[in-house]
């Protein structure tokens, strides 16, 4: 497997898909995805069925980090909000994910409690304050990767947003994401101030502030790495509206079986049968015969 840090090098856009847990993750990844994003706006809609306005505690996501970890083999970024406090508490969020089995932390600049980044109502920490916040994750950290996260346009202005994603390049993070770019110019403008510094990250969200281009044009532009945090969230509470709305309303699934796994399908995908076999290799049967093989 590939390195985060190799894939971020090489010339190609990585595209991560936003999940919220194991099932998401392990689809996301047999469906070809060369990593993935743990979104925290994603965990708090599917787990609490709670809107992202910092319900989310450190605990929660790494726990979940550790559910993803132990079920996919690709590299995981993790979405860290504001540290979950200042820069004692980033450090203590760093090791956290980091034992848990994140690849990379993204850790923005908003004071708690934080929202999401395409919702109006945002407020900013000082720079100063976050340049010692991203000290801390570094000095924190092992090997994890370390983004950087800025939501100052929407309060401070473009320009001021990126004078604070350069000082958090030079403090050391290893990649940088403006959030909320509002249009092309500002995309391209975000690479031609920061591109040859760090590689950049920037978040498409279905109905957000940011334009949602093609990969191949984001490519163009020079970034570096695309996520889509909440899309698979988005398409799941449509699926499950559908669903739902089905069932009740019909009493029977029968209508919507053209648009979902049976039994035996969901079972192949998580991979069942083989979970099986594997246990069957520590049965009580297979013991005896192996103690026979040893005593002949």
């Amino acid at each position: 497997m590939s390195s985060l840090k190799a894939m971020l090098a090489e010339q190609r856009l990585l595209l991560a898909p936003g999940v919220y847990d194991a099932l998401s993750a392990l689809i996301a990844q047999q469906c070809g995805a060369r990593a993935v994003y743990l979104s925290g706006a994603s965990i708090a809609y599917t787990r609490f069925g709670r809107s992202d306005l910092g319900l989310v505690d450190m605990t929660e996501v790494a726990q979940i980090i550790t559910a993803i970890r132990e079920r996919v083999e690709v590299p995981l970024i993790a979405d860290g909000d504001n540290g979950f406090g200042n820069a004692l508490n980033v450090q203590r969020t760093v090791r956290t994910f980091e034992r848990a089995g994140a690849n990379a932390i993204q850790l923005e600049d908003q004071t708690l409690p934080k929202r999401c980044g395409h919702l109006a109502g945002k407020s900013v920490i000082s720079q100063p304050e976050m340049v010692g916040k991203i000290k801390a994750a570094c000095d924190a950290r092992q090997e994890m990767l370390i983004i950087a996260r800025t939501d100052a346009i929407a309060i401070e202005g473009f320009e001021r947003a990126l004078d604070r994603a350069e000082a958090y390049a030079e403090a050391g993070a290893d990649v940088i994401f403006v959030e909320a770019l509002q249009d092309v110019a500002q995309m391209r403008g975000t690479v031609a101030r920061l591109g040859a510094m760090k590689p950049l990250m920037v978040n498409l969200i279905e109905g957000g502030r940011t334009p949602v281009l093609p990969l191949a044009d984001l490519e163009s532009i020079g970034f570096s790495l695309a996520i889509f945090p909440g899309g698979a969230v988005r398409a799941i509470a449509k699926q499950l509206t559908d669903f739902y709305g089905t069932m009740v309303g019909s009493g029977s699934t029968d209508a919507f079986r053209d648009r979902m796994l049976d039994f035996n399908g969901l079972n192949a995908l998580v991979g069942t049968p083989e979970l099986l076999a594997h246990g069957e290799t520590y049965s009580a049967e297979a013991m005896i015969a192996a103690q026979g093989r040893t005593a002949a």
